[in-house]
């Protein structure tokens, strides 16, 4: 298995973290961050994990269970992540100017480690809570993107997370879009829009 897939550049300044959601793997949100970082004036590094377990299916892998939902590996797989974070280079590029990416699973797995490491912003695409998710104050911003048909993950549940995040007084923004349970070009484009006005120079 591939752990993780780095993409850099010795003049890269930046970060973007990739993690995919339940039965891809590292492969599956390379092109996504491409798309995303592409044609700045500051240059991106790009990882992306794949996930420890072996989906059920056969194929691609999984953060946790989830059908049936095992909750209770929530926590060890949040703390694996976060040592496999740790074994980033951030000598060169510094959590703070490392943006944090989640699709789905991997969305859910973001949130959590939002609430552990200071990165400079986090996207999460057709995500969803954990059940005893909790935000703490000092939490980097959070950008949350769903389909209004989704049909995998329903819409309400980044509605969910908004509601905790905007009661808990932390910068959040949510963005409903035309689709399904997926990452299209406009979502795209609306998102390198925000990564140039809010997180490059």
């Amino acid at each position: 298995m591939t752990e993780l897939i780095s993409l850099n550049s010795e003049s890269a300044t930046n970060r973007l973290v990739l993690l995919h959601g339940w039965g891809a793997d590292a492969q599956d949100l390379v092109s996504v961050g491409k798309l995303l970082t592409e044609g700045f004036n500051e240059s991106f590094e790009i990882v992306s994990f794949s996930a420890p377990q072996p989906h059920p299916s056969g194929t691609g892998r999984q953060w946790y269970p989830l059908y049936p939902h095992k909750w209770e590996e929530v926590p060890n797989a949040v703390l694996n992540l976060e040592k496999r974070i740790n074994n980033l280079c951030f000598e060169q590029i510094p959590l703070e100017k490392t943006l944090l990416l989640g699709f789905s699973q991997g969305g859910a797995m973001a949130l959590e480690l939002a609430t552990r490491k200071k990165f400079e912003g986090v996207f999460l695409f057709s995500s969803y809570p954990h059940p005893q998710w909790k935000p703490l104050k000092n939490m980097p911003p959070i950008f949350l993107f769903h389909g209004n048909i989704d049909q995998v993950v329903p819409k309400d549940a980044s509605q969910k997370s908004f509601d905790i995040l905007r009661s808990n007084g932390i910068k959040s923004d949510l963005y409903f879009f035309e689709g399904g349970h997926e990452i299209n070009y406009e979502l795209i484009d609306h998102c390198r829009g925000i990564i140039k006005q809010q997180f490059l120079s």
